[in-house]
């Protein structure tokens, strides 16, 4: 398709003045014409021109998987295949779930030349983008004209959760270093299953604990101490309703229960422990548990998750999981907890405290606690931090009366989440309560 340039716009601008004046100057109206003739035939060669160019080759250069909400070049190579320079403008496509900077890009590629040039890409939803087309804008030699044309070039990109976080909390999950990032990390003296020392008898040890050999020849009683046992499940039953949908920060609730998920899920695998997921709401998947699986392995399983329109049903998904999972494992619960929700959760809970070590771990929104801290100075202001205040009542009674049910719990800031449920993870560890 063939744009008007802005050369041949002002052009016409002037030829069309010089219309007005021809009309009051008849005599001038040949001079006049045979300017209108020469721009027409020029415009015309001119268009001819840019219509016979051959569109340039055009590659995108982008990486195959990205992390959600970090900038990322896209670059794109242009091939000139014409014995003269081009002047190009260079629109990419870019599908929903992301923002782009740095677009149109303006270039000029020399006869039989190329270049290479780049934009900025920011994810800002998991899963996948598909890039189909570009457009381009070709100048005509003259720059009276534009040619139009939209270049096919697909590529499929997958978002993933931000890894790069995942990889920074790795780099401390050894026993000396969790310390550092706020994680507890604490080895249980109890009765697992790998020997670490023995030492002098306590008051509590169990008799099973006694070396009797080593009692005898150092004359008093020795206990031997073990680390934690390293064989255990662990499985994280994630919530895929529509509450997770809310929105703290650039992430959604459900995003930032999913960074959660994937930390615990590479600190239970640093301990020995099999990790298994299961999903509600909508989304149903079953990763059942492996010591062998990979993080990397459970980010392709889940990467493209997202939360649905659906409710959540605990009772449903918790009669599912029972009927999955045999032997006794460390439930992890991630879920945006409402009062209403007692129906259908505290029956879940009972159901699955018959086989299963139980957390629940639910988002508390930001937005609740600004509106408690919030200066009152009016009718509207007082009204809000009533609700507020009421609500949140309502909250603590609904986790009081899941304590009530034998289920740990706890509500965070999704920002803490992290954090909070590894510290949760291995203070289990270290009490053997599995």
């Amino acid at each position: 398709m063939l744009i008007p340039g802005s050369r041949l716009l002002q052009a016409a601008a002037a030829v069309a003045a010089g219309g007005v004046y021809v009309a009051a100057q008849p005599a001038a109206f040949g001079p006049w014409l045979g300017v209108v003739a020469a721009l027409a035939l020029v415009a015309a060669l001119d268009a001819v021109q840019v219509a016979r160019c051959r569109t340039p080759q055009v590659e995108r250069l982008i990486a195959g998987a990205l992390p959600l909400g970090v900038r990322q070049d896209v670059r794109l190579r242009l091939t000139n295949r014409m014995p003269m320079p081009l002047k190009v403008a260079v629109q990419d496509h870019c599908p929903d779930g992301c923002e782009a900077e740095g677009l149109p890009l303006a270039l000029r590629l020399g006869a039989q030349g190329w270049t290479v040039q780049a934009y900025r890409l920011k994810p800002v939803r998991r899963g996948e983008l598909r890039f189909e087309a570009l457009s381009l804008r070709i100048d005509s030699p003259l720059g009276l004209w534009q040619s139009q044309r939209c270049v096919p070039v697909e590529s499929t990109v997958r978002v993933y959760p931000n890894f790069a976080a995942l990889t920074r909390y790795a780099l401390f999950a050894t026993d000396h270093r969790l310390s550092q990032l706020g994680v507890l990390q604490r080895r249980r003296r109890g009765e697992g299953l790998d020997f670490h020392q023995l030492r002098e008898y306590r008051e509590g040890d169990s008799t099973r604990q006694i070396d009797w050999k080593a009692s005898a020849r150092m004359r008093k009683l020795i206990s031997r101490e073990y680390q934690d046992e390293r064989d255990q499940q662990v499985v994280l039953l994630l919530d895929c309703g529509r509450r997770m949908g809310a929105q703290d920060g650039e992430l959604s609730h459900f995003d930032h229960a999913l960074n959660a998920a994937l930390l615990l899920a590479y600190v239970s695998m640093r301990q020995g422990d099999a990790v298994g997921l299961m999903t509600t709401a909508g989304a149903e998947r079953w990763l059942a548990p492996r010591k062998s699986r990979s993080v990397d392995a459970l980010l392709n399983a889940v990467y493209d998750l997202q939360p649905t329109l659906a409710a959540t049903d605990y009772y449903l998904a918790a009669t599912a999981l029972m009927q999955r999972l045999r032997k006794r494992a460390l439930v992890v619960i991630l879920t945006n907890l409402r009062d209403e929700d007692d129906d259908s959760l505290v029956p879940a809970l009972r159901l699955l405290r018959r086989r299963h070590l139980v957390v629940l771990a639910s988002l508390r929104e930001r937005a609740l606690v600004e509106a408690l801290e919030a200066p009152v100075r009016r009718l509207d202001d007082a009204l809000t931090h009533a609700a507020t205040a009421d609500y949140l009542r309502q909250r603590e009674a609904a986790f009081r009366r899941i304590a009530g049910a034998g289920v740990q719990a706890f509500d965070v800031e999704p920002q803490r989440l992290p954090i909070t449920l590894v510290n949760r993870y291995l203070e289990i560890k270290r009490a053997g309560s599995l």
